[in-house]
């Protein structure tokens, strides 16, 4: 049963904000600090699944993920920034877009990995090593890029992602450490619990963002398919070109057009006063999770 509603998650996160725009207050009222916490709870979620030898592959295989990491910090935030100029975004909407393209992987990329029959240890390492560097590297790449469009709290930012990131996920790998029988219980159920989180969380954002999605999200929805899009393929071609690994490629493609757009929201509304900046992370989670399922179909029996 959990194994479907994890395999599910494209359909119901985009069930839930259809139906959060035909009547938002089903799932508005899933806001402010409950956002946070939900955010939260998935970051413990992932947490809860991680241990010392997960991280085995950084040092067996360093070149796969420092080259993930790069392209992840390197080509999605500069791909963000040019789209937002390319389709002339709002500023509100162009900081959203770089502020979501430069999070880290989220755990929607692990499931996606699992179900394209790619290198799931490698994709929970990289989604890992990316989410403690965004701690960092989010608030700063923001700053660099989108700074000259409105003024960006970076103490803020920081300090969100430190609180919604790092100490949910050191709480979970310390009860897995040190509670493994508690952690143990609790693991099956984290994918599922992520799924309706996640689901929660972009259904919120939508439904109250309604009125400004249905009147200029054309050309958002448009940048935000071509941000993912482009991640995915130049992750693919750059990874295969470079480690001639397919199954690694596979990895590194999803890692790179898979962001934690629930971060990107929690951010968002937590640091700026309109809520138009969180509308590009919420319509991007629901973009690259049905760009995900398309790749599982696509490369699924592909070694």
């Amino acid at each position: 049963m959990f194994d479907k509603i994890t395999a599910s998650f494209p359909w119901i996160v985009s069930f839930c904000s259809l139906f959060s725009l035909i009547y938002p207050p089903f799932f508005i009222w899933f806001r402010g600090p409950l956002i946070t916490l939900g955010l939260a709870g998935i970051m413990l979620g992932m947490g809860l699944t991680l241990k010392g030898s997960d991280f085995v592959h950084i040092v067996k295989h360093p070149k796969w993920v420092l080259l993930g990491l790069g392209l992840q910090f390197l080509v999605m935030p500069i791909l963000g920034w040019g789209l937002s100029i390319l389709f002339q975004l709002p500023p509100l909407f162009a900081v959203g877009m770089i502020l979501v393209a430069s999070c880290p992987g989220g755990t929607a990329s692990n499931v996606i990995a699992y179900l394209a029959h790619a290198e799931v240890a490698l994709s929970v390492t990289m989604t890992a090593c990316s989410t403690l560097a965004a701690i960092f590297m989010t608030p700063f790449l923001t700053l660099q890029l989108s700074g000259s469009l409105l003024e960006i709290p970076a103490a803020g930012l920081f300090y969100s992602t430190f609180k919604v990131v790092l100490i949910p996920i050191a709480l979970g790998v310390l009860l897995n450490n040190f509670l493994p029988k508690t952690a143990l219980k609790m693991v099956p159920y984290a994918p599922s619990v992520a799924v309706f989180l996640i689901s929660f969380i972009v259904a919120s954002i939508v439904g109250q963002g309604k009125e400004i999605i249905l009147s200029s999200g054309v050309q958002l929805i448009f940048a935000l398919f071509c941000l993912h899009l482009f991640g995915f393929i130049i992750g693919f071609l750059v990874s295969l070109g470079v480690l001639k690994n397919w199954r690694v490629a596979k990895t590194i493609s999803i890692e790179v057009g898979m962001q934690n757009s629930g971060l990107g929201v929690v951010l968002a509304r937590e640091n700026f006063t309109s809520p138009a900046v969180a509308i590009p992370a919420a319509i991007s989670s629901l973009i690259h999770s049905l760009l995900g399922s398309f790749f599982v179909k696509l490369f699924k029996n592909k070694k």
